[in-house]
C-alpha cells in the first residue's frame, strides 16, 4: 500500500485571501459557508486550501457573476 500521496501545495487563507483579492475573514465565511473547501490542519484547526480548488471556485464564481450580468438586461 503506497501511503506516499503527494497532495501538492496548500495555500492559507491569507494567500487565498491576496489571490482573490478580497478580506481575510471573506476567505473564511465562504469556508465556514462551504462554499471554498478547506482542510483543517494542527491542534489549531488553521485552515488550507488545495490550489485546484480555488481556482474551480474563482471560476465558478466568475460564471455566476456572468449569468446575472445576463438575468439583469
Amino acid at each position: 500500500m503506497n501511503n506516499n500521496v503527494d497532495i501538492g501545495p496548500m495555500l492559507t487563507t491569507s494567500e487565498v485571501a491576496r489571490v482573490l483579492n478580497v478580506h481575510i475573514n471573506t476567505v473564511r465565511r465562504w469556508s465556514n459557508q462551504g462554499l471554498l473547501k478547506a482542510y483543517r490542519i494542527g491542534s489549531r484547526g488553521d485552515r488550507r486550501f488545495k490550489k485546484e480548488d480555488v481556482i474551480s471556485f474563482y471560476e465558478n464564481s466568475e460564471e455566476m457573476d456572468r449569468r446575472a450580468s445576463s438575468d439583469n438586461l
